[in-house]
C-alpha cells in the first residue's frame, strides 16, 4: 500500500522550512556581526549610543535632565511591551487550557488540527512571549542602572560603566523584538501552515532590510576633556624630565 498525501502532512514540511528559514536567516546576521560588523543595523546603532554616553558625560551631572527623558522613553516601552507579552502569556495559557476545538479550527484551517498539534503551536508562541516578557524586564533593569550612574551628583562614574549598561539594555531589547517576531509568525501558524510559511518569508524580508545597513559608520570627534588631560599629563612628564 503507497503513501498517501493528507492534508496533515502540510505542516510537516512547511512549518519547519519557515522556522528553518528563519534560524538560517538569523545565523547569517551573525556571521555579518561577527565578519563585517560595520553592514550591521545593531553596530551601528551601539556606535551611536556609545557616543550619546561620552558627550553625556561631558555635561555637568545637575544638567542631564534630557538624558534621563531619554532613557525614561526608553524604560517606558520595554515596560509596556513586557506588560503585553505577560498577558499575552495569560491569555494563551487560557487557550491552551481549553482543549476543545471550535468550528474555525475544525473546518476552515487546511492543515492538522488535531489537539496535540493545537498544543504544540500555543506552547511554542507561549515560550517566544516569555522569551520577551523576560527580556524586556532584562532592558528596563539595564536602563534603570544607567540611569543612576548618570545622576551619580559626583560624576566620576567610569565611561565605560554607563556605556556597558547601555549597550546591554539595548542587546535585551533587540532580542525581545525577535522573540515577537518569531511568536507573531507562530500566532499566523494558529490559522494553518501556509499562513505560517508566507509569514516566515515575509519576516525575513523586513529583517534583512532592517537588519542590513549600508550607511557609513559616523565618526564622532573624541571627548576634549580627555585630550586635555593627557596633553597635561604628557605636559607635566615633558617638565619633570627637563634638566
Amino acid at each position: 500500500m503507497g503513501w498517501i498525501w493528507k492534508e496533515e502532512h502540510l505542516d510537516l514540511v512547511l512549518v519547519p522550512f519557515g522556522l528553518l528559514m528563519m534560524f538560517i536567516y538569523h545565523l547569517y546576521l551573525l556571521h555579518k556581526y561577527l565578519n563585517d560588523r560595520e553592514d550591521t543595523a545593531i553596530v551601528y546603532e551601539n556606535n551611536n549610543k556609545n557616543a550619546w554616553v561620552q558627550k553625556i558625560l561631558q555635561v555637568e551631572p545637575k544638567e542631564r535632565g534630557y538624558a534621563l527623558a531619554v532613557l525614561n522613553g526608553q524604560l517606558s516601552a520595554s515596560t509596556s511591551l513586557s506588560s503585553i507579552s505577560l498577558v499575552l502569556c495569560s491569555l494563551i495559557g487560557a487557550l491552551l487550557g481549553n482543549s476543545s476545538n471550535n468550528f474555525v479550527t475544525s473546518t476552515m484551517i487546511l492543515g492538522d488540527t488535531s489537539k496535540s498539534t493545537n498544543s504544540i503551536k500555543y506552547i511554542a508562541i507561549l515560550s517566544c512571549f516569555l522569551l520577551a516578557f523576560t527580556c524586556f524586564v532584562q532592558t528596563t533593569r539595564h536602563f534603570v542602572h544607567a540611569s543612576f550612574l548618570i545622576c551619580m551628583p559626583t560624576g566620576d562614574v567610569p565611561v565605560n560603566c554607563i556605556q556597558k549598561a547601555v549597550i546591554r539594555g539595548s542587546n535585551f531589547w533587540a532580542v525581545g523584538l525577535r522573540a515577537l517576531y518569531f511568536a507573531t509568525t507562530l500566532l499566523l501558524w494558529i490559522f494553518g501552515p501556509i499562513p505560517m510559511f508566507i509569514g516566515s518569508v515575509a519576516t525575513v524580508i523586513v529583517l534583512h532590510f532592517l537588519d542590513i545597513t549600508k550607511e557609513p559608520m559616523i565618526r564622532y570627534e573624541p571627548d576634549k576633556k580627555i585630550e586635555r588631560k593627557i596633553a597635561s599629563v604628557v605636559g607635566a612628564f615633558n617638565q619633570i624630565g627637563r634638566p
